[in-house]
């Protein structure tokens, strides 16, 4: 369904978070607003920058939590699944599954959990901390439960911009497709803060 590989990208130092997605030509497919100040996360995801075409939503299940689930909807309010943090086992290696109803299709993983603690421990040197983003840059990667990779996420090194390159290793279903953007888009802004 989608021409791979996706540039995803966000503006580090936004009062609101803000991430574009767009496919191998350049077009953008989705543009994802994050609400300020909200008890529950609320995230809408448009179809351009205009944000006048609502085509998906995801929202939390509960009010902030360490390893709440993010159910993402269409525009007619269909259920297209979800994902969840796994708690605990998060804090050294980030790991997430994605869900289609309450079954666990895909998880999603960081590839070397020494980069995110180095980058934990470089971003609170002063000044120096500011460059973590050209230096520890986290690889993803979305596993079916046999362990067979299907989506590779890779963030490039940058100061104030963060992009991230999708590539689809396996070619996979539509639903689980778009069921698979969402949890990276969500993904990402739980763990934006990092390099």
């Amino acid at each position: 369904m989608y021409n791979f590989p996706l540039k995803l990208s966000f503006k580090k130092i936004a009062l609101a978070p803000q991430i574009s997605v767009k496919d191998a030509s350049g077009q953008e497919l989705m543009y994802v607003r994050q609400k300020l100040f909200k008890l529950k996360e609320a995230i809408h995801v448009y179809s351009d920058n205009t944000r006048t075409n609502e085509i998906y939503s995801i929202s939390a299940d509960r009010v902030i939590d360490f390893s709440a689930r993010y159910n993402f909807r269409d525009a007619a309010g269909n259920d297209l699944g979800a994902i969840k943090r796994q708690g605990m086992r998060s804090i050294f290696k980030a790991r997430y599954d994605i869900l289609d109803g309450d079954t666990s299709s895909l998880h999603i993983e960081e590839d070397n959990g020494f980069i995110k603690v180095m980058d934990a421990l470089f971003g609170e040197i002063p000044i120096l901390g500011i460059f973590s983003g050209f230096v520890f840059n986290p690889t993803y990667s979305v596993k079916r439960s046999d362990g067979t990779t299907v989506v590779t996420i890779k963030k490039k090194p940058a100061l104030f911009e963060s992009e991230f390159t999708i590539d689809e290793v396996v070619d996979i279903q539509d639903a689980s497709e778009i069921r698979t953007i969402l949890s990276i888009i969500m993904m990402v802004l739980m763990e934006r803060s990092r390099g």
